[in-house]
């Protein structure tokens, strides 16, 4: 007990000696593993990204029924994989996560990998679907929380450039994706850029 006390009033005496600023990683999001969503194997070994950690972070919407609870989302993520791989005849889900208005994140293609969701940017993003359609309404808060701290956790694990740039997956390709309503409040987030 004594000793912790010791290290701790070191530390802060050394922060006020030398100004050194002590960092904590911020939470880790609820992220739901390949394996518990029931995630199917890819075709074929999904390459790594060629700029990794990118630099940037690409926002979409599902365009779809949006999900409150763990069960629908999970069927709503299969139902994803299942769209891409067998219409779209991807190698996996193009995604690398989605997140649920349940607040959780569902690993998609996950970290350091090439997605398939946002030619050109594909081999240097990381691909966030929100799973919804929020042309005419903003994502509950529990799925805005849980993709800001997403973001946040993969920056300070090394996994998205500290000075990465938030992009509306409408600023890379003409769709209205991520729908207007959440692309306005994305204007509104850190990082974010009207330059492409």
């Amino acid at each position: 007990m004594n000793g912790s006390i010791v290290v701790l009033f070191t530390l802060a005496a050394l922060e006020v000696t030398f100004g050194a600023v002590i960092h904590e990683t911020p939470d880790r999001p609820n992220i739901i593993a390949r394996s518990q969503w029931g995630a199917k194997a890819s075709k074929i070994a999904i390459k790594n990204l060629r700029v990794d950690p990118p630099p940037y972070v690409i926002i979409h919407h599902s365009a779809t029924d949006s999900c409150t609870t763990q069960a629908i989302c999970q069927a709503r993520t299969r139902s994803f994989q299942n769209y891409h791989m067998n219409e779209k005849g991807w190698a996996d889900i193009g995604y690398n996560f989605v997140v649920g208005e349940d607040g959780n994140v569902y690993e998609g293609r996950g970290w350091s990998k090439h997605g398939a969701h946002t030619t050109p940017y594909n081999s240097k993003s990381i691909g966030i679907c929100i799973i919804g359609n929020f042309v005419d309404h903003e994502p509950h808060a529990a799925a805005i929380n849980a993709t800001k701290k997403l973001i946040a956790y993969g920056v300070s694990i090394g996994k998205i450039q500290e000075n990465y740039t938030l992009l509306g997956h409408r600023q890379t390709a003409s769709t209205t994706c991520p729908g207007n309503k959440l692309y306005d409040l994305i204007q509104t987030w850190p990082n974010w850029s009207a330059n492409v």
